[in-house]
């Protein structure tokens, strides 16, 4: 999940939800920036088979590790790209020149360690394409059911979801398929924003929304077992 914005003002206490100007209700966490909104409203939650945007999203996600989500959001077209729209077999191609040349680009955050790691995630998933035949296929068996998901989503109950058995063993498989950067943290929060889940709190206007498109969504099918 996004961290709350520091300009959010609503009450934990109560729903954890805030209107907009618009008159909208919101998640709590969006608030305060309009770039930030928009995530919320046009793609936090929407389920997706595109593998460039599963890429990406995971990619960014290791990047966000000790900031913000906002911070990343703003960099987010640098970031693209310096990393060519996050197409993995192009950037599988990357090397120490590469390295270098993205460790001095100030529109992206220039930490070589998790640069290094993206380089290497795409190595990592032009394989799992090749096993899988997609990135979704692999990513989407790792759903959650129903049984397994919360009753109620509320501000309590997402502010406590920061990782789940299923996130836990879907980083446990990636590390184990020599990812890095892809802790039980990063994968909740990456199955949180590719509609692996719905996590938009009760009440909401963008939760009936996003069920609906789950309700219609076909997960891509790779015939292969996923080790749990």
């Amino acid at each position: 999940m996004p961290e709350a914005s520091p300009l959010a003002t609503t009450d934990p206490a109560i729903s954890g939800l805030v209107r907009g100007k618009d008159g909208h209700l919101r998640c709590y966490w969006c608030q305060g920036d309009e770039l930030y909104v928009r995530y919320h409203d046009n793609e936090w939650g929407v389920p997706t088979m595109d593998d460039r945007s599963l890429f990406e999203k995971i990619c960014l996600e290791g990047f966000q590790s000790g900031l913000s989500w906002l911070t990343i959001l703003r960099k987010r077209e640098a970031f693209r790209e310096a990393f060519r729209q996050f197409d993995f077999r192009r950037v599988a191609q990357y090397g120490e020149p590469d390295v270098e040349r993205l460790v001095a680009n100030a529109g992206i955050v220039r930490h070589r360690g998790k640069i290094v790691s993206t380089i290497n995630n795409a190595r990592r998933a032009c394989e799992l394409a090749g096993e899988f035949g997609t990135l979704a296929g692999y990513f989407w068996q790792w759903e959650p059911s129903a049984g397994a998901r919360p009753g109620r989503i509320d501000r309590r109950t997402l502010e406590s979801l920061t990782f789940t058995q299923e996130s836990t063993a879907l980083a446990k498989d990636l590390k184990r398929r020599g990812w890095s950067y892809v802790g039980p943290t990063t994968a909740y929060a990456f199955m949180q924003a590719m509609g692996l889940v719905n996590d938009h709190i009760e009440g909401c206007w963008r939760r009936p929304h996003i069920e609906e498109l789950r309700s219609v969504f076909v997960a891509p099918e790779s015939g292969l077992p996923v080790r749990r």
